[in-house]
């Protein structure tokens, strides 16, 4: 599912394209691999502050990429990264199929450049007539041993192509990817990679009473599902399940409160991002056999303006039983994320997160650089998914749940309404979330990081698969504390 082939090697031949990782003030590896004169001009470039030299001789590539000196770490990293996604173009453009990759530099920064480099290289080519035509010619990554071991090559590959699997789902058009193939892609995925799933259908879900999903399923002609997800190793370290939550609104019109803003409807088949990272999350678990026992929950519909579509001052019982004025159908994804929140009280979870891209208000606050957080999980939970996001670069801000936002959603008619006012409108979704729970919570926003509209380094254009590598490291720091 990757673009790209990865392998291990122990040492590279006289032939082999290079790419070299170094520093701008230890060049003295280069004496073996480049000539006089290229040694001379690869001085100069280090003194004049280029970002990277490129070398031909004889049909031979060799990529030198100087390491970025700023003092944070975590930074260095991500300009890795970024480096290594913007010289994917200039891989394709001198039709380099094949490269090498070494670290020169005193710090590990290979597998930073090397998750750049594959991510860079990520195309979703299914709908070209022509797909070949459109493949990259890049295809293959070769990286020394001593640039990153075996083992970890192993888990950044299967972290990687998780990343790309993520993506796949998000730049599915709804036509292919309705509710029902969505719950089929699902079970797909478990089989590959281990975890078991159950789906819900329409008369299970009237049966349940999630008055949520179906309500927001009432214009579409095509039913909603409701996918479970579990892997539960022996020898699991979490005596309680970590339950994930993700919007799987396959498509998302506004409803009869249609989407007003131009050109948004254009890329609403974004709005299962949260249920691609759910599904991606499980898939990553299985797959490195994670000794941690997480459930998954998937609640999925599109929302449409069909002949019998709810309507703004319906008033929609809930899954748990409370009431729900609902005053804009374009507020659907909060509608079946509570379904599934009051559903995963059954398992006593540990702590649940949900992800969902829930509000334009989030991606107004702060733009496409990072995800809004929100919940009650105790401080090591927090500290633990910060520094996962600054180490990956994926990024998260906390707002806060103030008892003050809640006023906003408090309902004449019925216990509460699925829009507040005018303002704090990521927070007002919060706390509509935060009346469904009961045990410790984290919402992640996640609307103005899902989906690229523009090619930005190693993130390209369309999907991103925004959480996943966030949820990886956030997994293994929890591992280590359990």
């Amino acid at each position: 599912m990757l673009n790209t082939n990865i392998i291990s090697v122990s040492n590279y031949g006289p032939d082999e394209n290079l790419i070299i990782l170094t520093r701008k003030d230890s060049l003295s590896w280069a004496e073996s691999i480049l000539s006089a004169n290229e040694l001379a001009v690869l001085t100069k470039m280090a003194t004049d502050e280029a970002p990277y030299a490129i070398f031909n001789s004889g049909g031979r590539w060799v990529i030198v990429e100087f390491v970025s000196e700023k003092a944070d770490a975590d930074f260095r990293a991500e300009a890795m990264r970024r480096n290594g996604g913007s010289r994917v173009s200039l891989l394709r453009n001198t039709k380099i199929e094949s490269v090498t990759l070494l670290n020169q530099a005193s710090e590990n920064l290979g597998a930073a450049y090397a998750e750049g480099l594959i991510l860079g290289n990520y195309k979703f080519i299914k709908y070209f007539k022509q797909a070949e035509k459109q493949a990259s010619c890049f295809t293959g990554l070769k990286v020394l041993e001593n640039t990153v071991s075996a083992a970890e090559l192993e888990t950044l590959k299967t972290v990687l192509e998780t990343v790309c699997i993520t993506r796949t789902l998000v730049n599915e058009p709804v036509m292919f990817l309705d509710a029902v193939q969505l719950s089929k892609e699902i079970a797909d995925l478990g089989k590959a990679s281990g975890f078991s799933t159950e789906t819900f259908d329409k008369a299970k879900i009237q049966e349940l009473g999630m008055g949520g999903l179906l309500s927001v399923n009432l214009g579409s002609q095509i039913p909603p599902t409701f996918n479970i997800m579990e892997w539960k190793p022996e020898g699991s370290k979490n005596s309680k399940p970590i339950v994930l939550v993700g919007k799987g609104v396959v498509y998302d019109t506004g409803g009869l409160s249609l989407k007003p803003t131009a050109n948004s409807m254009d890329y609403m088949k974004c709005d299962m991002a949260g249920a691609a990272v759910v599904v991606g999350v499980l898939y990553l678990a299985a797959k490195l056999k994670l000794p941690l026992h997480i459930v998954g929950l998937v609640p999925a519909t599109d929302n449409r303006p069909g002949e019998n579509a709810y309507v703004p001052g319906d008033v929609i019982k809930m899954y748990n039983g409370s009431f729900v004025e609902v005053l804009n159908t374009d507020a659907e994804g909060r509608m079946i994320l509570a379904d599934a929140l009051h559903y995963a009280k059954k398992y006593d979870p540990e702590f649940v997160f949900d992800f969902a891209t829930l509000t334009g208000a989030a991606a107004v606050a702060i733009g496409p650089v990072a995800g809004v957080i929100m919940g009650n999980v105790n401080d090591d939970i927090k500290k633990m998914l910060r520094t996962a996001g600054n180490e990956t670069f994926e990024r998260t801000v906390e707002f806060p749940l103030w008892d003050e936002y809640g006023d906003e959603i408090k309902s004449d008619i019925a216990d509460l309404k699925n829009v507040g006012g005018s303002f704090g409108g990521a927070i007002t979704a919060g706390k509509f979330l935060e009346h469904f729970t009961d045990y410790p919570w984290m919402h992640f926003d996640i609307a103005g990081v899902a989906f690229s509209h523009k090619e930005s380094n190693y993130k390209v254009k369309g999907g991103t698969g925004y959480g996943i590598r966030l949820m990886h490291n956030f997994l293994k720091a929890y591992l280590e504390k359990a």
